[in-house]
Formats: structure tokens, C-alpha cells, sequence
């Protein structure tokens, strides 16, 4: 169970630590109100990992099944790796949420073949991951920043179809928002 705890904590801040870095390769551009958003979002993810490791130590739903922690660990290294993928794939066209890039293009092979938002996507699965082998506690970090995502999601999408106002309307027809097949 300390394992576990102690996996996905690493797991988190090497996470953050990669996006906080390959947020220097992305390209220039304008953001809104929302600069320096995913680093808030990051300091967020990582102050409620302290919080869960330290004050709600022995609460959490680490009961030692060792099912149910195999399960939210696969669950957590998916979610993260689907980021990471959409991540690479975007590539400097990467940008903080709701923020406009120079040059942009529209991306939609790889993970952007399926779902229109995959890093948020991998995030918020990578939280759920957390919450199955952690603690349920991160069930109010999946709501919040879920919430902020879906926001965030809806303002972009806007900013594509007026970017790409030919190619944006089938692409959006052809995948989903954030869960393939259903959202």
C-alpha cells in the first residue's frame, strides 16, 4: 500500500516535471486570463498529493486488495501516458488551456484521431487512477479540475472553428470530446 502511495506520488511530479519542462518547446502566443495555467493546475495536483500522503494517511481507499490497487495504478500509468502521447504528438503546438499559438495547425493524428482533447483526458484518468489505488479524497480533484477541463475544452473548440472553419466542423463530427465512442 505504501508502495503504491509512494509510485504514483513519484509518478505525479516526474509528470509534472516533463510538462513543466516541454512547456519551453512550445511555440509563442497569446494567452488570456489563463496564463501560467497549467503550472497553477500542477502546483494544485501536487499540494493535494501532500495533503493525501500526510493528513489522510490510513483513510484512503488503500485496504491492501491488491485488485483494486492493480486496477488504479493501470489506470493511473494510462491515463498519464495518453497525456504524455497527446503531448508528443501536439508537439510545439502545445499550449497552456485556452491560450492561441502562432502559426497554429490542427492536429489529428495519433490520439487527436480519437478524442479532441486527450491530454485533459489522460489527466483526469491518471486522477481516477489515483483515487482506485490512494485515496477517494482525490475524487474532489477529478471533479475540479474535470469541471475546469470540460470549461476550458468548450472555449478551445470555439477557437478552432473559427481557426479552421473548414476543417475543424468534420473533425469535430468525427471524434469525440473526451472519452472515445461516448463523450
Amino acid at each position: 500500500m505504501k508502495a503504491i502511495d509512494t509510485i504514483i506520488g513519484v509518478g505525479w511530479i516526474v509528470f509534472w516535471a516533463y510538462w513543466l519542462v516541454m512547456a519551453a518547446t512550445a511555440k509563442a502566443g497569446q494567452s488570456r486570463w489563463t496564463q501560467f495555467a497549467g503550472v497553477r493546475v500542477g502546483i494544485i495536483l501536487v499540494v493535494l498529493l501532500l495533503i493525501q500522503l500526510r493528513v489522510f494517511k490510513g483513510h484512503g481507499a488503500s485496504t491492501g486488495n491488491s485488485w483494486l490497487l492493480g486496477i488504479g495504478l493501470a489506470i493511473f500509468v494510462l491515463g498519464l501516458a495518453l497525456a504524455v502521447w497527446a503531448r508528443v504528438y501536439l508537439g510545439r503546438n502545445w499550449g497552456m488551456p485556452m491560450s492561441q499559438k502562432a502559426d497554429p495547425e490542427l492536429v489529428t493524428t495519433g490520439p487527436y484521431g480519437r478524442i479532441r482533447h486527450p491530454i485533459y483526458s489522460g489527466v483526469i484518468l491518471g486522477m481516477v487512477g489515483t483515487a482506485i489505488a490512494v485515496s477517494p479524497y482525490w475524487l474532489y480533484a477529478v471533479a475540479i479540475l474535470g469541471s475546469y477541463f470540460l470549461f476550458s475544452a468548450v472555449i478551445e473548440e470555439r477557437t478552432m472553428a473559427k481557426l479552421f472553419p473548414a476543417a475543424y466542423p468534420p473533425y469535430k463530427r468525427a471524434t469525440k470530446m473526451l472519452i472515445p465512442y461516448i463523450l
